[in-house]
């Protein structure tokens, strides 16, 4: 456990000393201590902007097509690679499966661009080719979300099943044995032993993920965002990106982060009493 305690203690406990510069005017040539403390002036600025709906808007839309769509369909795909009967198969569609999740969002993004561009896209080619007129995936903004979703599947969903696999992997088949003799077919079997079997895994997952509500990821939206898309594109992670970095307010942009990490904290607290309620273990 050494090597865990060391990593999370000066990666992610050490650095929270720095939450500070969310309450302080940061200059870089005075230093973090010795900048203006704030206070909540910049919470305020924030949540009084015309901008703060936008990007709450386009992160929850998109956080809820990653929950109520990623998220199932990794089950899915574990349950389906769990039925797989030969062996050989099974492990050749979990490798071709899980090779997209070592390729980074930039190659991601470029075979993206070489499929659906206006500009010889393959896709578009071959709605040409039939008698169709091409289509801006890239800059309309009705498929920018459907094509983030389809990225993120495409790239993590076989990743996702490991723990659903390791899971679906300590089923007491004896269960399976009793359910084929009381008459259950597949299907009744997956409903009845399955999926309660693996009950409690599936809620501590949904109730992490929900702690990264927020977090979208910036690569991927960074890279597929534009100039046209922006509207529905632009998320609380490129926000930062774009006035933190590029415009050198760090300390807005730290109080931006912070209230992410805030709605994060109570989405996870919230799940975890709800499962309590009804009878699950929890995260704790």
């Amino acid at each position: 456990m050494v090597p865990g305690v060391i990593y999370f203690f000066l990666f992610k406990y050490v650095p929270l000393w720095g939450v500070i510069m969310a309450f302080k005017n940061y200059q870089p040539y005075v230093g973090l201590m010795q900048s203006e403390w704030v206070g909540l002036d910049h919470f305020k600025r924030f949540f009084g902007m015309s901008e703060f709906w936008t990007l709450f808007r386009n992160t929850i839309v998109i956080g809820l097509y990653s929950l109520l769509v990623f998220f199932p369909i990794t089950i899915i795909l574990a349950l389906l690679l769990n039925e797989a009967r030969k062996e050989l198969f099974k492990r050749f569609v979990q490798t071709l499966v899980y090779i997209p999740h070592f390729l980074s969002w930039v190659v991601i993004a470029g075979i993206s661009y070489v499929l659906l561009t206006t500009e010889g896209g393959i896709i578009n080619q071959l709605l040409i080719a039939i008698g169709r007129q091409p289509i801006e995936f890239l800059t309309n903004e009705e498929w920018f979300r459907p094509l983030i979703v389809l990225q993120m599947i495409w790239k993590d969903a076989g990743w996702g099943t490991i723990i659903f696999l390791a899971a679906l992997a300590g089923v007491n088949l004896q269960l399976y044995e009793a359910a084929r003799m009381d008459g259950a077919n597949r299907f009744q079997q997956l409903w009845h032993v399955t999926l309660p079997a693996i009950r409690g895994v599936i809620v501590i997952l949904f109730i992490l993920r929900l702690g990264s509500f927020l977090d979208l990821g910036f690569e991927q939206i960074f890279l597929m965002v534009n100039a046209v898309n922006r509207e529905v594109g632009e998320v609380f992670d490129t926000y930062v990106y774009r006035v933190g970095l590029q415009q050198g307010q760090f300390s807005y942009s730290a109080a931006v982060g912070l209230f992410k990490s805030v709605v994060g904290l109570v989405l996870v607290l919230m799940a975890n009493k709800i499962a309590k309620m009804f009878g699950e273990e929890g995260i704790y």
